[in-house]
């Protein structure tokens, strides 16, 4: 089969771009498209430097750096991708690749981050934070989610098989689109992050520091807690916020690399997370480090992290996004940290490794199109049994 991997662009190194990379180590000779490719060269590794097809939107003004904005112009410009020559496309979707248009005689296969989150559930707090739920920009704003939303529905028409990243985005795929999704958890790396069983006396927070990360949670909780020391890693367009909140008891150590990331991990007492995430990659990460994890209990975290109470825990949940909700979850931590074993956190993490994610999305990748030509090749005896066909032509 010849195999066509769409994604929405490229610009950096992250979440999606790591499944497109284990898909395209799965089919090496597939071709790869995508709205825009803003790659440096140093960075393109993961695709084993192939050319990526583009649109029209790779050519617009200040598109290297604001290709976002174009929004609006993505479903017309995704649906000039032209599918005809492949067999199977694999869509790799947060906001418009899905809608990619495909014949009767091609299988679509859409891996699903997430639907769009600015235009469905997350329409009105996208609004907010961006100063568009008033004024003329405002109605404006939301007439284009509305009409991305109509569009974004009527796509899903055209997919075969929907793959959600995990349970909870099933549920929104079944919620906007009213269809059924299977579960693939993506990959992640669990062999960078090192083991060790051997922690020390502080707790850890390493995300990107944006409002829907809810650091600022985080560090107003152990603001009220003096006696327990927090680490920071990574920086965004809160930083300046959380310098505000943060006490003696607080470091922000900004952006770091990869290899103190990996040794700020594998020591820490215990990895605090605040976000709704979709799947959240970095929970695993820390249990791949052997380090037990406190994490809202809502999104994918919920199937990410075995809680207290459970068999083998590696971490346990707080309900409500507050400081407060936060300090009692690290005070119930300490009093039940014994019953979380290092050994429990990195095995779990294991079974969301990359050659796991491989070996699911190949299965059943060649399946579904095992299953099509079956039923092709079935439609065509038929029609010959019947007389519709001349067989010896």
């Amino acid at each position: 089969m010849k195999v066509a991997i769409v994604h929405e662009w490229f610009s950096s190194y992250a979440g999606s771009e790591k499944v497109v990379e284990q898909i395209l180590r799965c089919y090496p000779e597939a071709d790869v498209f995508a709205v825009c490719d803003f790659l440096k060269p140093k960075d393109r590794h993961f695709l084993n430097n192939k050319k990526v097809a583009t649109t029209f939107i790779q050519r617009l003004p200040f598109a290297a750096k604001k290709f976002q904005s174009y929004l609006p112009l993505m479903p017309l410009a995704i649906e000039q991708l032209d599918m005809s020559a492949y067999d199977v496309v694999i869509s790799s979707s947060h906001a418009v690749s899905k809608g990619v248009i495909t014949g009767p005689d091609q299988i679509h296969v859409s891996y699903v981050h997430s639907p769009i989150r600015y235009a469905w559930d997350f329409q009105h707090q996208y609004l907010r934070e961006s100063g568009l739920n008033k004024g003329l920009k405002g109605w404006l704003a939301k007439y284009l989610l509305h009409k991305i939303r109509i569009w974004d529905y009527r796509t899903a028409a055209g997919v075969n098989h929907f793959i959600g990243n995990s349970q909870f985005i099933a549920r929104r795929i079944n919620k906007v689109y009213g269809r059924q999704a299977d579960v693939i958890y993506p990959p992640v790396n669990t062999d960078k992050f090192e083991f060790s069983d051997s922690k020390e006396d502080f707790y850890l927070a390493a995300c990107r520091m944006v409002p829907y990360k809810r650091v600022d949670l985080i560090v107003s909780a152990f603001a009220k807690m003096p006696d327990k020391k927090l680490i920071v890693i990574g920086d965004g367009s809160e930083m300046d916020k959380i310098k505000q909140l943060a006490t003696s008891n607080i470091t922000l150590l900004g952006y770091q690399d990869d290899a103190a990331l990996v040794d700020y991990m594998k020591r820490a007492k215990a990895y605090v997370f605040a976000a709704e995430e979709d799947f959240g990659i970095s929970p695993v990460e820390a249990q791949a480090s052997g380090t037990p994890v406190i994490t809202y209990g809502k999104g994918g975290c919920l199937e990410t992290v075995k809680p207290l109470g459970s068999e083998k825990p590696t971490g346990l949940f707080f309900f409500e996004q507050t400081a407060e909700s936060i300090c009692d979850a690290v005070n119930t931590f300490e009093k039940y940290a014994s019953e979380i074993k290092p050994e429990d956190c990195r095995e779990h993490a294991l079974s969301f490794s990359e050659q796991r994610f491989r070996d699911e999305i190949s299965r059943y990748v060649d399946n579904a199109w095992a299953q099509y030509s079956e039923s092709l090749i079935n439609t065509q005896a038929a029609r010959v049994q019947n007389g519709y066909t001349h067989p010896e032509k």
